[in-house]
């Protein structure tokens, strides 16, 4: 067939799968196999423990070439291999699987179940609700409904690391970031780098809420 597309029983031609990636930049996710996983692994901890492919490869007594196709991905060793592969990196061989059975973050907080922060001293009445929380990954991500009450004073001394969006759900505000103001109404949004200071600089109706979600790359713990 011209149109590269596949028949059903009975000759009725199917319609080409559906492209099911989102609007989003973000490069696709490939997915690994569990050699790949398993190679990966075995190669990160060889880093860890400076050793070299030749160093690993002679002390498991295997060949260097059959060391590289694992790391690589490329051949399923056998499990007398692996156990000897991982005698050397002195862990148990369970451990070379765990990349490959990793679970991905969720994170699911119902309507009003959110971590809430009360602000106190010059930020009093800066009510913060913490909605997720993702535990690992390169990249912390922070979203917060943040509601300014009646009591609620200006501050415009926030700085931190990485980037900020706010969408505006209720009220209006003249929000500052670096030398510039903005005044944000419902449905408007603010993209910035948080690194400049910013903050809610004129509260003009009150009591308002927004959305704000901190992004930043996370501190190795190596």
């Amino acid at each position: 067939m011209v149109n590269g597309g596949r028949r059903k029983a009975g000759g009725a031609a199917e319609e080409p799968a559906e492209d099911l990636t989102t609007g989003s930049g973000a490069p696709l996710v490939r997915e690994r196999t569990l050699e790949q996983a398993l190679g990966q692994h075995v190669r990160a901890i060889r880093h860890d423990l400076d050793l070299t492919v030749s160093d690993l490869a002679s002390a498991a007594g295997i060949s260097v070439g059959m060391l590289s196709k694992i790391e690589n991905g490329l051949i399923s060793p056998s499990l007398s291999t692996l156990q000897a592969i991982a005698g050397v990196l002195n862990v148990p061989i369970s451990t070379l699987f765990t990349t490959f059975e990793e679970k991905r973050d969720c994170s699911y907080v119902p309507a009003g179940g959110g971590v809430r922060i009360e602000r106190r001293g010059t930020k009093v009445g800066h009510l913060y609700e913490l909605l997720g929380h993702a535990v690992g990954g390169e990249v912390a991500v922070e979203p917060y409904l943040i509601t300014l009450s009646e009591e609620a004073v200006p501050y415009t001394g926030f700085r931190h690391a990485g980037v900020e969006f706010i969408h505006m759900l209720s009220g209006e505000v003249n929000y500052r970031h670096g030398e510039r103001t903005y005044h944000l109404k419902p449905g408007d949004s603010l993209l910035f780098d948080s690194a400049a200071t910013h903050g809610p600089e004129e509260l003009l109706v009150r009591p308002m809420r927004y959305l704000s979600i901190i992004i930043y790359p996370r501190e190795s713990d190596r």
